[in-house]
């Protein structure tokens, strides 16, 4: 995306790349060098357009997938296949954790619980299960900081993502000393740490010549995909709330200081604005129950083409007629911290059909995102003002369905894209365009409209988020082979 000095989009393009490798259920891995691949075709088809002069590119920001793994050797050459996010084999690793530190230090520590889906917990995978690999690591970084060394040979990483990785130490902005020593990882294979707008690297002649792009253009420290999508959607201020939904779901949540939950169901992290932090919530399976059901209704359809199936779920009333879905494909994060446990539709007679299925789906990852509103609620966290944002705000229906589940009102932007327009104003910040993230955000966001909650449907989703609440229990109990009581 090429964003110009009054922060209006002015070319921009995506180029797909290869699918996520699972071997194993619940193993997720992709190639880095497919990422760089995929970045400097879309680099060229940007130049491309010829909307900007050679040389006029002022500053370069990255964002992209949060707590992958990629390990280089010392030459830098890429040992495996990255861990993405989503894989969740590292679950004995995060036991382990928790009985050698104990919940509450690694709370303390890094702000977060021991999760499969963080950095460390891969790392300590390969640590046990391909000690080969692990010998050789030199570096070790995050998917997007993989581009920035490829474009530039510096190893950088802002503290947002860092946050993810389960080895920042949030409440002060540095690695965690004390998990880099109980876990055995060394403080020089991690990079850099810089706050999200600081130049902190810049295009080198080799990546120039792969890229078009013009050596010794500066590029920004960045963020992961939820913290720049944050940015370009302006929530930086405690009150102000985002629900994005790509293929996982996050509500975010701007905060003046760390604010931790005690329990762990919601993720700690530093803002990519410098001196603030936020609290999340996760969906695993957000866009991704979509995209899941979408293949097994239209196979061979182009991927994203969604229209007929929202169309279809626009003939089905508020609540599906009954049918409920629960969206744990790969699992859930948030508020149950359980990688484990399995999706379902639930409900289902003979009169249902595809549109019952997919308005099921479209209003079963609002009520997961309605989880977190709620955990908001409990531990104090305002929201104030909601914005929607990635793929679920293109759609009139889920951006309706979501001001309805949430029952309050949802802005959506002129800007579309979120995640590759926050990371644009922060490298506009670090090419002075801006003095600071709130003055960006203040001259570039613009609201495109607003959908106000329908009371009718409202008090539908009250009545079935009550029911939805019941399937966590009841999915976790088959899983483990037990009963429980089903009251939440």
């Amino acid at each position: 995306m090429l964003v110009n000095r009054a922060g209006r989009v002015v070319a921009s393009h995506a180029t797909e790349h290869a699918p996520i490798h699972s071997e194993h259920p619940g193993w997720a891995e992709q190639d880095p060098e497919d990422w760089w691949r995929a970045a400097q075709a879309s680099i060229h088809a940007v130049l491309a357009t010829g909307v900007a002069r050679v040389g006029a590119v002022a500053a370069i920001g990255l964002t992209g997938q949060m707590h992958g793994a990629v390990l280089l050797d010392a030459s830098g050459d890429v040992l495996r296949p990255s861990l993405i996010w989503c894989d969740l084999r590292s679950t004995a690793q995060c036991d382990w954790l928790n009985q050698a530190l104990g919940a509450e230090k690694i709370l303390a520590y890094t702000a977060n619980p021991a999760l499969p889906n963080f950095t460390l917990t891969k790392l300590l995978w390969v640590k046990q299960q391909e000690p080969q690999i692990f010998a050789r690591i030199a570096h070790v970084l995050c998917p997007k900081d993989y581009i920035r060394y490829r474009l530039s040979g510096a190893f950088a990483i802002d503290v947002q993502e860092a946050s993810g990785t389960l080895m920042l130490d949030v409440a002060h902005r540095t690695w965690s000393q004390p998990m880099l020593d109980a876990t055995g990882v060394r403080r020089e294979w991690l990079p850099e740490l810089y706050e999200s707008p600081e130049v902190c690297a810049h295009v080198s002649p080799a990546a120039a010549q792969a890229t078009g792009l013009v050596a010794g253009t500066p590029i920004v420290a960045g963020a992961g995909d939820q913290g720049a999508g944050a940015v370009g959607l302006g929530i930086l201020a405690p009150g102000s709330v985002s629900a994005i939904i790509g293929t996982s779901g996050v509500v975010f949540a701007a905060t003046d200081t760390p604010t931790l939950d005690p329990r762990g169901r919601l993720h700690t992290f530093c803002h990519a604005a410098p001196g603030r932090w936020h609290v999340m919530g996760v969906t695993q399976a957000a866009g991704l129950s979509l995209r899941w059901l979408k293949t097994l209704l239209q196979p061979g359809t182009p991927s994203g083409s969604y229209q007929a199936l929202t169309a279809q779920a626009e003939t089905v009333p508020a609540g599906s007629e009954g049918v409920l879905w629960a969206p744990y494909l790969f699992g859930e994060r948030t508020p149950h911290l359980d990688p484990a446990v399995r999706a379902a539709f639930v409900g289902l007679d003979a009169t249902h059909g595809p549109a019952h299925l997919t308005r099921a789906v479209l209003e079963g990852v609002a009520y997961s995102l309605r989880d977190t509103l709620t955990l908001f609620q409990e531990l104090g966290i305002p929201a104030r003002h909601i914005r929607v944002g990635g793929g679920g705000a293109r759609s009139a229906l889920w951006r309706q369905i979501q001001a309805d589940v949430y029952g309050q009102p949802v802005e959506f932007l002129a800007a579309e894209e979120g995640v590759a327009f926050g990371a644009a104003l922060l490298a506009g910040v670090g090419a002075g365009f801006w003095p600071d993230v709130d003055a960006a955000c203040a001259s570039a966001i613009e609201v495109a409209g607003r959908m106000q909650p329908n009371p009718q449907a409202t008090q539908i989703y009250d009545r079935e988020y009550l029911r939805y609440r019941r399937l966590y229990p009841a999915l976790a109990s088959l899983r483990e082979g037990r009963t429980t009581g089903l009251d939440v």
